[in-house]
């Protein structure tokens, strides 16, 4: 079977005008794919060279096959059709280790053609490290690493103004652009680089701060040899994604034009603030999650995917976004709807089987991020959801770690495992519901707020938790209908 490289499999090449900090699966079908379809669909023309942002040679590099590889992209949809798409990704042109190849990642920023930086490395990757030095070859940290190469192409260029880079990191954290630029200019400052250089930072180069969202669950294992007689070679670097794109970029006008998305928009989206679409997946993908999991557990359901073939809790869940999560968000209504629907699309996509027990790691904190904005909405316009009070409600129950006559494991913060530990046994005994809930509700280091003084709050989950008690989840979530 023939291996993948660009004497075998001829194409188009593309000049190199964007660097990638990072080699992993999600930029491969997130920033490698999208690059590839415009540079296909628009003029773009732009190659990728990957920067390895950490020592390890694992995994292998994608010089190994030219920096050719396939993306399969499987899911449902906006039809409701399931598919599964291939594609020869040709957008990467190299890849460079600046562990061992230290003076080629310095030469990148001599390069007049190099216009754009992407980058994923990891949540942790946009940190400080203090003992990073601009001699190092190369510091430790990504924001060291890009630094010394600005530093290099600010003095190769003379400071040219037209030289400066757009900057688009994909990290998850909230505003990544504000953060990588202000650790930038944090080792300027400490490695005491010339002002004119902070200067030429601030004014010549632009930081976009993004919402990436694309489930990407990588090299397909179990399915690798038969895709493989599918394409008819081999691919060590295949990479499967769900069908669902969203990319939103917090940055200027103007780049929708130099990333000829006026040409062919994709889902990528330039705004002013990304602030509300943060807001909008929190809600409305995370918390359907966060909702869903005790819920579909409790109906004796396993997965994402069954819980959305089950008609009762596919229901509450479509009226929970539809009826008490889009009405108190801040973008508009039609986009709020459009979304949702994109969501119990994803969530009942057949290629992924997103098991509800990993998803409720640490739901105590998920319920207090993803959810409680949404009911405290709605009780600072003086009403209480019914069906977010019983999500509520039913993560307690779900802390009980009893699903009819089985145990299972929970996995939170020690203090709320202890307190569910010690508190459950009481319910009904020397704790009725209602004073078991006030506790829960009363902790406001959790909740930032005490929520107990909050009396017909107390009332309403205690009600539902005492009907799922009594009458099983089931039945107590077809009496909300």
């Amino acid at each position: 079977m023939k291996i993948l490289n660009r004497q075998d499999f001829l194409g188009k090449n593309y000049p190199t005008r964007i660097i990638q900090f990072g080699e992993g699966n999600f930029l491969r079908a997130f920033i490698g794919w999208s690059i590839d379809i415009l540079n296909e669909k628009t003029k773009f023309d732009a190659g990728i060279t990957v920067i390895r942002p950490i020592n390890t040679d694992f995994p292998p590099s994608l010089n190994t096959q030219d920096g050719l590889y396939t993306t399969i992209i499987r899911g449902l949809n906006e039809n409701g059709d399931k598919i599964s798409q291939s594609r020869l990704i040709r957008s990467v042109n190299n890849e460079i280790n600046p562990y061992k190849n230290y003076d080629e990642y310095l030469a990148l920023a001599q390069d007049k053609n190099i216009r754009f930086v992407f980058s994923n490395t990891t949540e942790a990757g946009i940190s400080y490290h203090e003992n990073d030095k601009v001699n190092d070859k190369p510091p430790v940290s990504f924001p060291a690493k890009l630094t010394r190469l600005l530093l290099e192409r600010f003095n190769h260029f003379n400071g040219a103004a037209d030289k400066g880079w757009v900057i688009i990191p994909c990290e998850l954290i909230d505003y990544n652009g504000d953060a990588l630029k202000a650790l930038i200019l944090r080792y300027a400052q400490e490695w005491q680089l010339p002002t004119e250089f902070i200067q030429w930072i601030n004014t010549a180069n632009t930081f976009c701060s993004t919402l990436v969202d694309r489930i990407v669950t990588g090299y397909p294992k179990d399915e690798a040899q038969q895709l493989e007689q599918e394409l008819g070679y081999h691919d060590a670097f295949l990479d499967t994604a769900e069908y669902f794109y969203l990319f939103v970029i917090q940055g200027p006008e103007w780049l929708e034009q130099e990333l000829h998305l006026d040409k062919y928009p994709m889902n990528i989206q330039i705004v002013d603030d990304i602030k509300p679409y943060k807001e909008r997946k929190v809600a409305i993908l995370n918390g359907a999650h966060t909702a869903m999991v005790p819920i579909a557990w409790l109906c004796g359901l396993n997965t994402v995917g069954e819980a959305m073939q089950d008609d009762d809790v596919r229901e509450f869940i479509e009226k929970l976004l539809s009826e008490d999560i889009i009405p108190v968000l801040d973008l508009p209504e039609n986009q709020l709807r459009a979304f949702a629907e994109a969501v119990t699309s994803r969530f009942q996509n057949p290629y992924i089987q997103h098991q509800l027990l990993s998803i409720a790691l640490n739901s105590m904190t998920k319920f207090r991020t993803r959810i409680l904005p949404q009911l405290i909405s709605g009780m600072n316009k003086g009403y209480i959801s019914e069906r977010l009070s019983f999500a509520l409600a039913a993560l307690l129950v779900f802390y009980r770690g009893q699903r009819f006559d089985e145990f299972y494991p929970l996995q939170d913060d020690d203090i709320w495992l202890t307190r569910f530990t010690e508190l459950w046994p009481r319910v009904g005994n020397t704790l009725d519901s209602k004073e078991f809930v006030r506790i829960i509700l009363s902790d406001e280091n959790h909740w930032e707020q005490n929520l107990s003084k909050n009396d017909k709050l107390v009332d309403k989950v205690a009600l539902h938790l005492d009907a799922i008690l009594q009458q099983g989840m089931r039945e107590s979530i077809k009496s909300l209908k």
